[in-house]
């Protein structure tokens, strides 16, 4: 296998994520960015494909080609380890703007913090910190 890496679909908004969540996470590299062009009608200039890492992990999204939208679920969630609180605290009031808190950043066991938030775009995030 030469690589394995989640794969993001979105409903024309792609570059408004990429947008969003550089705005978030401030180690966000975009690798590779190509959009659709004249050739595709009614799909240029969104995300063909972007390849991008945060702190290392590498993730592939774009937008769909398909009238038919594609839809997210907390079923699947992207899980992040926080530093410390700040940053727990940071990430959780940046996610969860525009939209929604499933589980509020709280103290679940001793000194266990946790969250899990849906952003405005539907992707789930759960935020975990340990003292």
């Amino acid at each position: 296998m030469k690589s394995f890496l989640p794969f993001i679909t979105f409903n024309g908004n792609a570059m408004e994520a990429l947008t969003f969540y550089k705005g978030i996470f401030h180690d966000m590299e975009i690798e590779f960015l190509q959009e659709f062009g004249s050739g595709t009608p009614g799909l240029e200039g969104q995300v063909m494909q972007a390849l991008v890492s945060i702190d290392g992990q590498r993730i592939m999204l774009g937008d769909s080609r398909t009238p038919e939208g594609f839809g997210f679920t907390p079923a699947m969630s992207f899980y992040i380890e926080c530093s410390d609180m700040n940053e727990a605290e940071l990430y959780y009031r940046k996610l969860k703007r525009d939209g929604a808190i499933l589980v509020p950043l709280d103290e679940y066991g001793t000194g266990r913090f946790f969250a899990f938030v849906q952003d405005r775009f539907g992707l789930s995030w759960q935020l975990n910190f340990n003292k």
